[in-house]
């Protein structure tokens, strides 16, 4: 089947109108203006943040990275890498981090989801680290990362040389996939509200966490703390390991299974610790 890219709509790369500014959303620049994205983070703002965000973490191999954000029906706004050419990073993780957009934003709610009885009053976070454990055999999650396949089409398709560029072929094309280890975050804009999600993946799975979470701050988009009208946004590091400053942050609570197989997280949304871990400690605390 063949796939219809979204046409790109031309506008004057530093003479835009942000309209979203009117909505409590961040105001960003783009190129040019993708259908579905306007008040995300264009190309030049990802390219800037995952490079900040991989200068500041040394932990795992000390990789560079691809960065994604997609928009909360899963378009693809933006993809980049740290390093001076594609290949700097594994070519690999461009996909992977667009799965992991793909999954922060598909399995985390706002204030919207409440009515009529249910749905979360303050919204709740998974970032894609806390969904390793869920999804093994006998957790609460399991399948569900079959569920949602990357449509390899888009993840495919267009010349190489374009890759991690603003002309990206998977701009403006929904990717799909679920990805269960960490790198992905749903994005919170003023307000509480869900614009998307962002991800990055080229390290260790813990390194990803901790440099997508501060791409993210960079970006401005973690508005989760407490303010005096919100309750903070929960997750599963606020609710099961009592850090309210980091609602989906990566914990670390997988014990041996004495039957073997897979550790027990006594959590239920525990992620393994990885080579040269480190911890959230130096990790900024969410926003109001």
């Amino acid at each position: 089947m063949t796939k219809h890219k979204i046409a790109h709509t031309t506008a004057p790369a530093m003479a835009m109108t942000c309209i979203a500014a009117a909505f409590g959303l961040p105001c960003f620049a783009q190129p040019f203006e993708v259908p579905g994205c306007s008040g995300l983070p264009g190309y030049s703002q990802l390219k800037s943040a995952i490079a900040q965000a991989t200068q500041a973490e040394s932990s795992g191999l000390n990789n560079q990275m691809w960065a994604t954000i997609v928009n909360r029906d899963g378009v693809v706004c933006a993809v980049a890498f740290s390093g001076t050419n594609r290949g700097a990073q594994w070519p690999g993780s461009r996909v992977i981090s667009a799965q992991k957009a793909n999954s922060g934003n598909a399995f985390s709610l706002d204030s919207s989801s409440n009515s009529n009885g249910s749905g979360q009053a303050a919204g709740l976070a998974l970032s894609t680290a806390n969904l390793f454990s869920a999804v093994q055999p006998g957790g609460s999650l399991f399948g569900v990362q079959e569920s949602n396949p990357v449509d390899t089409g888009v993840a495919y398709q267009g010349l190489s040389a374009l890759y991690g560029t603003a002309n990206d072929p998977m701009v403006g094309n929904k990717i799909g996939g679920i990805n269960v280890f960490g790198g992905g975050f749903a994005l919170y804009a003023t307000g509480h509200v869900i614009v998307g999600g962002v991800g990055v993946s080229g390290d260790t799975s813990c390194a990803d966490h901790n440099i997508g979470w501060r791409v993210r701050n960079i970006l401005g988009l973690d508005h989760m703390a407490k303010t005096s009208t919100l309750p903070a946004v929960a997750g599963p590091a606020s609710l099961f390991a009592g850090d309210a400053t980091h609602p989906d942050n990566i914990i670390f609570d997988i014990a041996a299974n004495p039957g073997g197989g897979t550790g027990i997280s006594a959590s239920g949304f525990g992620h393994p610790s990885c080579l040269n871990t480190s911890g959230s400690s130096t990790l900024p605390a969410v926003e109001p």
